[in-house]
């Protein structure tokens, strides 16, 4: 009996360190492995600013267009500090927005459809410059 307790102790003891580095390797390389967002060097950051603040609308501003069949999504950086502007969808061609995010965020996302098909665009600010983080795309049922 005592031996059994031996054995299940050890077999806890391992699956919680095996479930510990998995979590653990996802959250430090899961975003470099699926190449989205700020990881890294890539982004340079102010480690000084506190965070919790909002961000200052007077600051240098960098303004680009996501832009695609779907139409195009307006997003400008302050720093890391994602804006969404704007939105234009390719109305000609029946795509219409179905959300999109204001900010100020880490990201902003904004969603299109056409009735059959959805693009979901997810940008971030790297060096201070809207950067596509994520464009999926998904078919819709009936």
């Amino acid at each position: 009996m005592r031996r059994r307790m031996i054995y299940v102790g050890l077999w806890a003891a391992t699956t919680a360190v095996a479930v510990l580095v998995g979590v653990l390797a996802v959250s430090t390389v899961g975003a470099t492995i699926r190449d989205r967002g700020p990881v890294g060097a890539e982004v340079i950051r102010d480690t000084d600013t506190d965070r919790t603040s909002v961000p200052s609308p007077d600051g240098p501003a960098v303004r680009d267009e996501i832009a695609g069949e779907w139409g195009a999504f307006d997003v400008e950086c302050r720093d890391t500090w994602a804006y969404g502007v704007g939105v234009r969808p390719d109305e000609a061609n029946g795509w219409r927005i179905v959300s999109w995010e204001k900010g100020p965020d880490d990201d902003v996302d904004a969603v299109f459809s056409d009735g059959q098909n959805s693009v979901d665009l997810e940008v971030f600010c790297n060096r201070g410059r809207p950067t596509l983080a994520e464009l999926e795309r998904n078919t819709l049922g009936d």
